[in-house]
């Protein structure tokens, strides 16, 4: 996602303020080159072109602009296998052991990676091509780091105490990457990695987790559960700083928040969910009804539906788990009508929901209902 302009009344207002005319006397003037001209036409078409034909109200979402780009992405793939395969082969064949192969070929890595992100982000400005190179960062920072930092025995049998160093340079690494580029995905990637830090260093404390589960169930030993539940909060917290920042989502801004509630929704809608569903009760079963009701209107309010996504399969299992037979299909059929009408109707609901709150929530910093 890239900064895109919504089509709410001041962005409508404002687009006709400079236009092609302007442009051109601009260049003739001598305030700007023609080279420069066409840098900002361009631009501007590639910002438009990408809402140009959403609804008022819709939430702005792009992963790719033209399969070129998709082509891009693929030469990019193969290209980091053959490299990897290369450095590892030949580059650096007289180095040493596999550590020392992994460093080195990570450090060169690095270099072609931030060439490329000069090149395909900053310079061409693509979205696919920026998603596939933050994760491609990731990837080749955590490997390096990793190599550089741990200890390879230890992790071996199962003791990742050596790990949360590496863990949180990697993510610095990433923070460094999005700080040049500012590529809202690289934005999830580093809350998923204050995620894994603060998950290592309570397993430090705690052992290792028994399984999945034990991360998302409040009633499981150990604190993994509330870690993810408190680090789910403080995400969603920086989330709705970069919202509120700027409700019309005419910036990257908007993109940055996006792709934290992407992280963030999961995480606090599974803790909740699963430990409510763990304890089997009546009681609890009704509180997750309320609950998941709960997510849906801060969704709605906030206009991000990633709540609502991440809400739809605990519904279901819900559902299937307090009905049988036909109960539970007649249940999952009135779900899924539900969501199709909220989504063709999300901003006249949207606006209705939100007339009567207006007395107690900023909606000078929430998008405009439409």
């Amino acid at each position: 996602m890239t900064d895109l302009p919504a089509r709410d009344t001041i962005s409508e207002k404002t687009d006709n303020l400079v236009g092609q005319n302007d442009i051109r006397a601009a260049v003739g003037s001598g305030l700007i080159s023609e080279a420069q001209a066409a840098s900002l036409l361009a631009l501007a078409h590639s910002r438009r072109g990408a809402r140009e034909g959403l609804a008022p109200g819709d939430e702005p979402f792009e992963l790719f602009r033209g399969f070129n780009e998709i082509f891009i992405v693929i030469g990019m793939l193969i290209l980091a296998s053959g490299w990897a395969a290369v450095t590892t082969a030949y580059i650096a064949g007289s180095l040493g052991g596999y550590v020392d192969k992994t460093i080195y070929s990570a450090a060169l890595g690095a270099v072609v990676i931030w060439g490329f992100g000069e090149y395909f982000i900053r310079r061409r400005r693509m979205v696919a091509p920026a998603i596939a190179l933050s994760l491609l960062w990731a990837g080749n920072a955590g490997a390096g780091i990793t190599a550089y930092f741990s200890e390879p025995f230890m992790v071996a049998q199962s003791d990742f105490s050596s790990l949360p160093l590496p863990m949180g340079l990697t993510t610095l690494a990433v923070a460094l990457f999005w700080f040049r580029f500012r590529v809202p995905f690289a934005m999830a990637l580093i809350a998923l990695g204050v995620f894994a830090v603060t998950l290592m260093m309570a397993a430090e404390q705690a052992g290792s987790p028994g399984g999945i589960s034990d991360l998302f169930l409040l009633s499981a030993s150990g604190p993994f559960a509330w870690v993810t539940l408190l680090v789910g909060l403080g995400v969603f917290a920086v989330a709705m700083m970069f919202d509120l920042s700027d409700p019309h989502r005419v910036t990257r801004r908007s993109a940055q928040g996006f792709w934290l509630h992407v992280v963030a929704a999961p995480a606090l809608v599974n803790t909740i969910a699963l430990s409510l569903l763990d304890s089997g009760t009546s009681g609890a079963q009704l509180t997750l009804v309320a609950v998941l009701l709960g997510f849906a209107l801060v969704a709605i309010v906030i206009d991000r539906r990633s709540f609502l996504i991440a809400a739809i399969g605990y519904s279901v299992t819900l559902a299937s788990t307090v009905f049988d037979g036909e109960g539970a299909a007649m249940t999952i059929l009135v779900l899924g009508f539900f969501l199709v009408i909220l989504g063709a109707f999300w901003a006249r609901i949207r606006a209705a929901l939100l007339a009567p709150l207006s007395a107690v929530l900023p909606l000078h910093r929430l998008p405009p209902s439409h």
